[in-house]
């Protein structure tokens, strides 16, 4: 039986936050199934993904947003330009915030460079909201609260609360679940009375040949984490469909170095053949079928300047 629209909510809600505060994880935990790929490395999301989640008869289109970071190049604007718009139209932002990373510089406890960048990107957000959100419900999220004491997230809950930006926050850990009804109540009753955006069985709105990009982008960037800059990125370049229900797909690894290249493809091609491997298995398991995929590497220095790699990834490129 459809549900009629008095009985039913619909809308979008904004994540945003710092690079590696736990955005995606969020989101793939909200949805409940995987529609943003999540790795080690700062900056991994580079354009809106809509996952779709399903609070009892609320659908709530979450925009997971590219980090948001002093930006240094045409990408990095891009990208933060992307985190910002997916702001508009929201009927809630959530903010997250690597509770532990954040705390650790606050409290001067042996911070990492990057916890420092980490506190610089969230004070950043936080005078951004201040314009941005504002009229919208807009929550603190602190992340991670698994990894530190009680009496050190009311310690954040202080300092956050002083910034007079957040309606409310709240504790959560988007890897094992804490804290994830709580939010999704909040979620569920801040969404406007509506009939749904989406079919029910709907996970994302992004597509098909975006995703299989991303999937391979994830296990590249997992293999290589700390050998291949985060610029790199992978481009569906044919999708063919077989006569016995498998699928053909031939992807381009793109590197701006010719150094890079070799890393990619690793001595005797076994560090690709790794990453097709991963990649594969993954395809098969969410298209449900045979998947033939096929991958190149191909150096492109400037790729960061070609508008056309820009509008694949629904990017602007004049900002």
């Amino acid at each position: 039986m459809t549900e009629t629209p008095s009985e039913t909510r619909a809308g979008f809600a904004a994540v945003i936050g710092a690079p590696n505060a736990g955005k995606s994880t969020l989101v793939n935990a909200l949805v409940g199934e995987k529609v943003s790929i999540v790795t080690h490395k700062v900056q991994t999301t580079r354009f809106q993904v809509r996952g779709i989640a399903l609070i009892d008869k609320t659908q709530v289109v979450l925009v997971d947003t590219p980090g948001i970071f002093k930006a240094k190049d045409r990408l990095d604007r891009s990208m933060v330009h992307a985190a910002w718009t997916g702001v508009k139209d929201a009927s809630a932002i959530i903010h997250m915030v690597d509770a532990p990373a954040y705390l650790r510089v606050l409290n001067g406890d042996e911070p990492t460079s990057q916890d420092k960048l980490g506190r610089k990107d969230t004070d950043a957000v936080i005078e951004g909201l201040r314009t941005k959100g504002q009229g919208t419900p807009t929550w603190m999220c602190l992340n991670k609260v698994d990894l530190m004491p009680h009496d050190a997230a009311l310690q954040l809950i202080s300092h956050f609360s002083a910034a007079k930006v957040y309606d409310e926050v709240f504790l959560i850990s988007a890897t094992n679940g804490e804290g994830i009804d709580t939010l999704q109540a909040g979620l569920k009753a801040a969404m406007p009375v509506g009939a749904w955006l989406y079919p029910e069985d709907q996970a994302a709105d992004i597509p098909t040949r975006l995703i299989a990009a991303e999937v391979t982008r994830e296990k590249l960037f997992l293999r290589l984490h700390d050998e291949l800059p985060y610029n790199s990125m992978v481009e569906t370049e044919n999708w063919q469909e077989n006569r016995d229900g498998s699928v053909k797909i031939e992807q381009v690894i793109y590197v701006r170095k010719n150094s890079q290249k070799p890393i990619v493809l690793g001595k005797g091609g076994q560090t690709i053949k790794a990453i097709g491997a991963s990649s594969r298995a993954e395809l098969s398991e969410w298209l449900g079928r045979k998947v033939h995929l096929f991958l190149f590497v191909k150096v492109r220095e400037n790729w960061m300047e070609d508008r056309a790699r820009y509008d694949i990834q629904g990017l602007e490129f004049d900002v």
